[in-house]
C-alpha cells in the first residue's frame, strides 16, 4: 500500500493531495517510500561508526604519527580539514611529508579585521606563510602539521570563527553576493545566509570535544551576533509531521548526514556574482515595494563535478523549483535537504550529488517529492530581470556613507610575490593601519569595506606602496579568470591549474591580439582535474586537466554564468593549446552576430559540433 501511494504521488498533480484535509501529513509524505536498501558505500558506514563525527579522530589525534588513517581522513573532512602532502617532495622509500589544509566556515564571506590578523599570524607560524582565497568566499590555510592542528582550530574558535562544515557531506559555506551594500535586498541576503548557515550546521559536539577538549569557548562564531534574535534551535527541531525531522542527535541530517557535499548560494535579482546555477540550492531574494522581504526564488540541482570518460557523471545547471514566502523558507529548505538525505544515492558516490536525483526524476517529479516533505504547494518562481556577472572589483558606494574596494587577488593566493604584489604583507599592513573589515568573494578575491570617502586617496597610495594593483591595472582576462589550487598539494590533480594560469592568460592575450581581438574579454577558468572546484564548465573557455601535461578544452559557457559549456577537445597539449583555440577565435571574429556578441554566446549559437567540423577540414 505504501509503495502504491508513493507512486501515485509521483504522478499526481501536487494540488490533488495537498488539498486533502482527511490525510494526516505524515501519511502522505513520500518519506514513507524510500529507495530500496542497496549496498552502502563504505563512507556511509564510516559516518555511522563515527558516533557523531568523533571516531576515530579522538584516538588518532592522541598518537605521535604525522598522519591519520584513511578512515579518519573521511571524518576529518567534516571538521574542515583535508590531509595532503607535497607531491613534488615525494621520494622512493621516504615517508610522505603529510600536512593538513583547513577551510574556514565564513557565511556571506565576512571576516573582521581581528580575524584576518589571526589568520595571517597562523599562516606564518603554523602554515606555509600564505593564505588561499577560495571560490566559496572563504580562506584555506595550508601546510599545518598534525601536531599543530588542534592549536590552530582552537585559536580560530576563540577568534569567533570555525572550520566545522567547511568540508564533508553537509552544507558547505554559503556563497552570497559579496557587495556590502546597505540596501534592503542585500541586507536580507546577508541575514538569511547566516540563519541558514546555523540551521544546517552539524549539531554534534565532537567539534568542541576534539579541538577544545570539551572546554566551553567563551567566543561564539561572529555571524551569530547578527542573528541573535533568531531562535535557530527551535527552527531546526520544528517538526511539520511530514518526515523531515528524525529522532536522532542530528534531527535534520541523521546518523549518515548527506550522501555527498551540499552547496548553497544566495543573491539578489540581476546579480550573478555567485554562479547561482552551479549550486545544489540557489536562492534569490524577492522584496516587496517597501523593501520588506517577500520570499525567495529557489533553484535546485546544480553542480560541477564529473569524471572523465564516465558519461553517468556530468556538470549541470540548476532548475527553477519555485517561489517560497519568507515565513515558509526554513521549512522548504529543510524539505529539500531531507529529500536528498532520504533519496540521494548512498551506494555510488560519483552519483550522490543532488543534481543526479533532480536529473533522474525530472524537476516536476522532484518538486512533488519535495512538496510531500514540505506539506504545502510550491508556488511558481517570480519573474526576474536578466542576470549579469559582477565581481564587484574596484571602488563602489556602499549606500551608507562609506565606500568599498574590490581587490583582485590573482588566482586567490595571498602571498608576497618577488618583484611583484606584496599581498600578504600589504593586506596585513592595510588591516593593521585602518582596521578595515573584509568580505571574501566567490571569485577568489577580497573586498575592503567601511572606507570613508576621504580615505580613498590614502588607501590607494598605501596599496601602491605594496605594489598591489587596482582593478584598472589588471588585464580583463586575469580579472575574469579563476583556477583551483591543483598541484602540488591536491591529491586529485592530474596537472597544473593555479600555477599555470598566469602564463596561460598571457598567451591567451597574445593569441587574441594576433587575431585582431585584442580588446576582447573572455572568461577563462582552469582546474587540474574534472571535479570542477573552479566551476570551469560555466566559463566561456575552460581548461580541465586530463593528463600530466594536457587539458580537456570546454567552450560555450555564458558570460552571465547561466549556461553549461560543451566539451570541445580532449588531451590538448599544454604547450600548444593555441592551435585548438585559434580557429575558434577566427570564426568568432568573422561570423559573430554583432560586435557585442561574446565568445561563449557565439559558440552556443553556432554550435560546438558545427565549429569542430569546420575546423577539421
Amino acid at each position: 500500500m505504501i509503495r502504491v501511494l508513493a507512486l501515485l504521488l509521483l504522478v499526481a498533480p501536487v494540488a490533488s493531495f495537498m488539498r486533502s484535509p482527511a490525510r494526516p501529513a505524515a501519511r502522505w509524505s513520500m518519506v514513507l517510500e524510500k529507495p530500496a536498501n542497496g549496498k552502502l558505500h563504505k563512507n556511509e558506514k564510516l559516518k555511522i561508526a563515527s558516533k557523531g563525527l568523533l571516531h576515530p579522530l579522538d584516538s588518532e589525534f592522541k598518537n605521535d604519527e604525522i598522519f591519520v588513517s584513511k578512515d579518519a581522513v573521511q571524518i576529518l573532512k567534516f571538521h574542515g580539514s583535508y590531509m595532503q602532502d607535497n607531491r613534488e617532495n615525494r621520494a622512493p622509500k621516504k615517508q610522505k611529508e603529510f600536512q593538513f589544509m583547513l577551510r574556514l566556515k565564513m557565511p556571506a564571506g565576512e571576516l573582521s579585521a581581528d580575524l584576518y590578523r589571526t589568520l595571517d599570524d597562523l599562516a606564518t607560524k603554523y602554515g606555509q606563510d600564505d593564505l588561499r582565497a577560495t571560490t566559496r568566499s572563504t580562506f584555506q590555510l595550508h601546510g599545518v602539521l598534525k601536531a599543530d592542528l588542534k592549536t590552530v582550530i582552537n585559536t580560530l574558535m576563540k577568534a569567533g570563527s570555525s572550520t566545522l562544515g567547511g568540508c564533508g557531506d553537509v552544507n558547505r559555506n554559503i556563497v552570497t553576493s559579496p557587495a556590502p551594500i546597505a540596501k534592503p535586498e542585500y541586507e536580507h541576503m546577508r541575514r538569511w545566509t547566516k540563519i541558514i548557515a546555523e540551521l544546517f550546521k552539524p549539531q554534534s559536539q565532537a567539534f568542541t570535544e576534539l579541538w577544545a577538549e570539551g572546554e566551553k569557548i567563551g567566543t561564539v562564531e561572529s555571524w551569530r551576533h547578527d542573528i541573535a534574535d533568531v531562535d535557530v534551535d527551535s527552527l531546526i527541531r520544528k517538526d511539520n509531521g511530514c518526515g523531515i525531522i528524525l529522532d536522532k542527535p542530528e534531527p535534520i541530517y541523521g546518523d549518515t548526514y548527506l550522501p555527498r557535499k551540499f552547496k548553497m548560494a544566495m543573491t539578489v535579482p540581476g546579480d550573478n556574482s555567485v554562479d547561482l546555477y552551479t549550486n545544489d540550492i540557489g536562492l534569490v531574494v524577492i522584496t516587496n515595494p517597501d523593501g520588506s522581504l517577500d520570499g525567495f526564488n529557489v533553484y535546485v540541482g546544480g553542480g560541477m563535478g564529473r569524471t572523465h570518460n564516465k558519461e553517468s557523471t556530468f556538470a549541470r545547471a540548476a532548475d527553477p523549483l519555485g517561489f517560497v514566502k519568507a515565513d515558509d523558507a526554513v521549512e522548504l529548505l529543510k524539505a529539500i535537504i531531507a529529500t536528498q538525505r532520504d533519496h540521494g544515492d548512498r551506494e555510488i558516490r560519483a552519483n550522490a550529488r543532488m543534481k543526479y536525483l533532480v536529473h533522474k526524476m525530472g524537476i516536476d517529479a522532484f518538486r512533488r517529492l519535495v512538496g510531500s516533505y514540505f506539506g504545502k504547494l510550491i508556488e511558481p518562481v517570480r519573474e526576474l530581470p536578466d542576470w549579469k556577472y559582477s565581481d564587484w572589483m574596484g571602488w563602489h558606494d556602499a549606500n551608507d556613507g562609506t565606500l568599498f574596494l574590490g581587490l583582485n587577488i590573482e588566482q586567490g593566493r595571498v602571498r608576497d610575490i618577488p618583484d611583484g604584489p606584496q599581498w600578504k604583507t600589504g593586506l596585513r599592513a592595510l588591516v593593521d593601519k585602518f582596521n578595515f573589515d573584509l568580505t571574501m568573494t566567490p571569485s577568489q578575491s577580497t573586498i575592503i569595506r567601511g572606507i570613508k570617502p576621504e580615505q580613498k586617496e590614502e588607501v590607494e597610495a598605501f596599496l601602491a606602496s605594496h605594489q598591489i594593483p587596482l582593478i584598472e591595472q589588471i588585464d580583463p582576462l586575469v580579472r575574469l579568470a579563476i583556477a583551483c589550487p591543483a598541484l602540488p598539494l591536491c591529491g586529485l590533480a592530474q596537472t597544473e591549474a593555479e600555477r599555470a594560469m598566469p602564463q596561460f592568460l598571457g598567451r591567451m592575450r597574445n593569441l587574441l591580439e594576433e587575431e585582431n581581438l585584442g580588446d576582447e574579454e573572455v572568461m577563462v577558468r582552469m582546474t587540474g582535474c574534472p571535479n570542477g572546484c573552479a566551476r570551469p564548465y560555466m566559463a566561456e573557455i575552460a581548461f580541465v586537466g586530463d593528463g600530466p601535461r594536457s587539458y580537456q578544452v570546454w567552450v560555450g559557457g555564458s558570460p552571465a554564468l547561466t549556461r553549461v559549456g560543451q566539451p570541445y577537445k580532449a588531451k590538448v597539449d599544454s604547450d600548444s593549446w593555441e592551435d585548438t583555440l585559434r580557429p575558434l577565435f577566427k570564426a568568432w571574429r568573422e561570423q559573430r552576430a554583432s560586435p557585442a556578441e561574446a565568445f561563449g554566446d557565439f559558440v552556443s549559437r553556432v554550435g560546438v559540433d558545427k565549429l569542430a567540423a569546420a575546423n577539421a577540414k
